[in-house]
């Protein structure tokens, strides 16, 4: 049985990784949206629209094109004591979050989007994760900073990372934390006909 094409609407090489490992052919699309969204939203409705948002924005390009295939769009948040944490914007805004997570648990929400470019149908869904960050220096911080790799995460760390050292417990998909819940995306997928396994 021939698989239909997954077009992965995301610049995160992470992404990239995971969705390579569910063996299907797959395209990758760069898109820059807008992520401003209403600050009243709660946290799994804010990566539910933002996914589809990214997933959208790669559907008109693929029906300019008439291109086929699963469209998918996903989103990552951090959040702490119900403040959303994105990708810190400077050394000092990373500093500032590492700072408020370390010896605490937070959540983290990813959320996929699923567009069908033939007919356009969409179906969204969410995971949920809690990580347990240890106690952390500032010194311990600063030279995390240093390393470059806080810069373009939410939340300021990655869990694939160096940032695996000061993850204490998680409790949840791992993956929701990466960026990309495989489980989740393999149950969308498969209301689309696409089959994983």
């Amino acid at each position: 049985m021939k698989q239909r094409k997954l077009i992965l609407a995301s610049s995160s090489p992470r992404r990239r990784e995971l969705i390579q490992t569910l063996g299907l052919p797959v395209e990758i699309r760069k898109n820059d949206v807008d992520e401003t969204i209403h600050e009243d939203l709660m946290p799994s409705q804010v990566v539910r629209e933002l996914s589809l948002r990214k997933a959208k924005a790669a559907y008109a390009e693929c029906k300019k094109n008439n291109e086929h295939g699963i469209i998918i769009g996903s989103d990552t948040i951090v959040v702490l004591n119900s403040q959303r944490l994105g990708k810190p914007k400077n050394e000092e805004d990373a500093f500032h979050m590492l700072s408020m997570l370390q010896g605490n648990i937070h959540e983290v929400y990813s959320g996929i989007a699923c567009i069908d470019a033939e007919t356009g149908h969409n179906q969204t869904g969410h995971s949920m994760t809690e990580v347990k960050i240890k106690a952390l220096s500032d010194e311990q911080i600063k030279r995390y900073i240093s390393t470059g790799e806080p810069m373009d995460k939410a939340g300021a760390y990655g869990i694939q990372g160096l940032g695996a050292t000061f993850v204490e417990r998680i409790n949840g998909d791992y993956f929701t934390v990466v960026g990309l819940p495989l489980s989740l995306l393999s149950d969308i997928l498969g209301e689309f006909g696409v089959q994983v396994l």
